[in-house]
């Protein structure tokens, strides 16, 4: 069981390179339209995917705009290094949270704010 994301774009094969490229996520299964663009596509942070498809615009109930998403590393400050290096927009660069997380967080091309870090929610 679990918890996974699901992310619309309006570029959902550029939100997969940033995702996979510069945040290192893992691509997983692509599924492309008849046309040639995404379909449906899965990356993943450890054992949880993150579902990416793309937005339909008008009213549809799934386009739900923009998201913010925590991830846990145990290395924040090379990912940070690496998401920068790579070119993602910083949102607030590395901190060392009153709770004991050293985080960061970077913003994704179309918005949604990824922010890593060495809190790990435990459930009770």
């Amino acid at each position: 069981m679990g918890i996974h994301v699901t992310l619309r774009y309006d570029d959902p094969r550029a939100a997969l390179d940033f995702l996979t490229g510069t945040l290192g996520l893992t691509p997983g299964h692509v599924m492309t339209a008849d046309d040639g663009s995404i379909g449906h596509a899965e990356a993943y942070w450890e054992d949880t995917a993150v579902m990416i498809g793309t937005r339909s615009g008008g009213d549809d109930r799934f386009d739900t705009g923009r998201a913010v998403l925590y991830l846990t590393t145990d290395t924040p400050d090379a990912l940070h290094d690496k998401a920068i290096g790579a070119g993602a927009e910083l949102v607030y660069g590395l901190t060392d949270q009153p709770y004991g997380s050293r985080e960061f967080a970077v913003a994704d091309p179309e918005g949604n704010v990824w922010c890593f870090g060495t809190y790990r929610p435990a459930a009770p």
